[in-house]
């Protein structure tokens, strides 16, 4: 984020920061957002929502679904909502986490490169929960809440990543996202918004995530707590609860990554995942594929692969994975399962994916060094090149290459609702699919209503089988 050589910093320019984010969150009307911030809002929705589904039948989002029901329930309609794709309520904090947590393992929603971590993970199951009181939220103000969420999380993930010594992860920070979305469509005061985003840095979990990537688990991107934490400190700031100042935010260290709020827009710049697989192993992912589709390579005329990328890359999990945790973590199965079978999908990660033998065999063939040039433009950019030798003596070089989908090489609208139809057909069925999918694209319609989509969002899927999934 580009940073004015005559910033303020000090006492003046905390005040200017909480002047400005209070304006933004509580009082600028979604008539005023640009256009395109709104068309890619429906997008990054539509893509969530995708990998939401398809993540339900999955062991993690079950579990969480269940706990919540058990330990984060409510009995007030007023802090309450029902579950995603489940049906049965929970509190507004409750829903939020198990969606939450339901799409952190699975590996393929949108990040951003300068937090280093994710963003509609958490605010897309917190804008679902907290519309569930409010029938009449119309389709624009339901994107901009979902817009402010994305600005918030962004800044505050920066802040923190520029403050602190340790590698945490998402739910650190994108807690603060859900709390400013709760704060502006429950229509708090400039006071309970301060209080809720310091209650939500506070308790927000500063867990390590490099601890995760050397064991991959379900606690992933601590995002379902993320998302916990920020509905609950929203809820506990409206009661009185007192908890500010949020240090990434009033901080004067800290107020030259809020001076371009509502200026320059990070929802523009997610990625969006082509693949279900750690970000950090996209490049390589994306190297591997440049050759073998322009090379015309079958895994018969694979030797050898030498794959060369940054520090954190070159950690994923090595070997061949038994869950699916670990083979969303893991650069050489990602790899090997692509040369294979020309993509990856839920099949591949999951159940007999994790048994097959011939990704095995090919994992003896493939290679990760960490690259020092790679290594340097980590976290602004994922890169990484490729050196395949095949089994006729061709030495193939990929030269550098940087991950697909974001504003460096985004997809295109007609690439991500393939794939939100990719991950989303085979549990819902096309029908309703594709109703989903034209009530988010129509959310930019002022006459449209959230309330439309989200009467197609509760009841559990009837089609249980994963079918086949097309190439996209």
């Amino acid at each position: 984020m580009a940073v004015s050589p005559h910033r303020r910093e000090g006492p003046d320019a905390s005040a200017e920061t909480a002047v400005r984010l209070a304006d933004f969150v509580l009082r600028r009307p979604a008539s005023v957002f640009p256009q395109t911030v709104l068309d890619q809002a429906r997008y990054l929705l539509l893509d969530t929502i995708g990998i939401a589904i398809a993540a339900g039948p999955m062991e993690a989002g079950r579990i969480a679904r269940d706990a919540a029901t058990l330990l984060y329930n409510s009995s007030d309609p007023r802090h309450s909502a029902r579950m995603l794709f489940d049906g049965r309520r929970a509190s507004l904090a409750g829903a939020a986490y198990a969606c939450a947590t339901q799409i952190d393992n699975l590996d393929g929603h949108d990040g951003y490169s300068p937090t280093k971590g994710h963003i509609g993970v958490v605010v897309v199951p917190a804008l679902a929960a907290l519309a569930e009181q409010l029938p009449e939220l119309n389709g624009p103000d339901a994107l901009a809440a979902l817009v402010v969420g994305y600005e918030v999380a962004g800044r505050a993930g920066i802040a923190l990543h520029a403050t602190v010594s340790d590698y945490h992860t998402s739910g650190a920070w994108n807690a603060l996202g859900v709390a400013a979305m709760a704060a502006r469509l429950r229509r708090l005061s400039d006071g309970q918004l301060r209080e809720a985003l310091g209650i939500a840095e506070y308790h927000g979990p500063r867990s390590q995530m490099m601890r995760e990537i050397a064991t991959p688990t379900m606690l992933h991107d601590g995002s379902g707590i993320g998302a916990l934490t920020g509905l609950s400190a929203a809820v506990l700031a409206e009661r009185g609860f007192t908890g500010a100042p949020a240090i990434t935010v009033e901080a004067p260290d800290v107020a030259a990554h809020w001076q371009d709020l509502g200026s320059f827009w990070q929802a523009l710049h997610q990625y969006v995942k082509p693949y279900p697989i750690c970000r950090w192993a996209h490049a390589a992912i994306d190297a591997t594929r440049g050759l073998v589709l322009s090379h015309h390579l079958t895994p018969a005329d694979i030797d050898h692969v030498q794959v060369n990328s940054f520090h954190h890359a070159a950690t994923l999990f090595r070997g061949m994975p038994d869950t699916t945790s670990k083979a969303q973590y893991s650069l050489r199965f990602a790899v090997a399962t692509f040369i294979l079978h020309g993509r990856i999908g839920l099949e591949h990660i999951s159940g007999a994916g994790l048994e097959d033998a011939a990704v095995a065999e090919m994992l003896n063939r493939i290679s990760v060094s960490e690259q020092e040039r790679h290594s340097a433009r980590f976290p602004a950019g994922r890169w990484a090149d490729v050196v395949i030798t095949t089994t006729d003596g061709r030495v193939l070089i990929s030269g550098d290459v940087h991950a697909r989908g974001g504003p460096e090489a985004p997809l295109t609208s007609r690439e991500i609702e393939a794939k939100y139809l990719e991950f989303a057909t085979p549990v819902l069925g096309r029908g309703r699919a594709m109703a989903i999918r034209d009530a988010i694209l129509s959310l930019t319609d002022p006459d449209s209503r959230f309330s439309d989509l989200s009467a197609l969002l509760y009841d559990p899927p009837v089609v249980s089988k994963i079918l086949q999934r097309p190439a996209w």
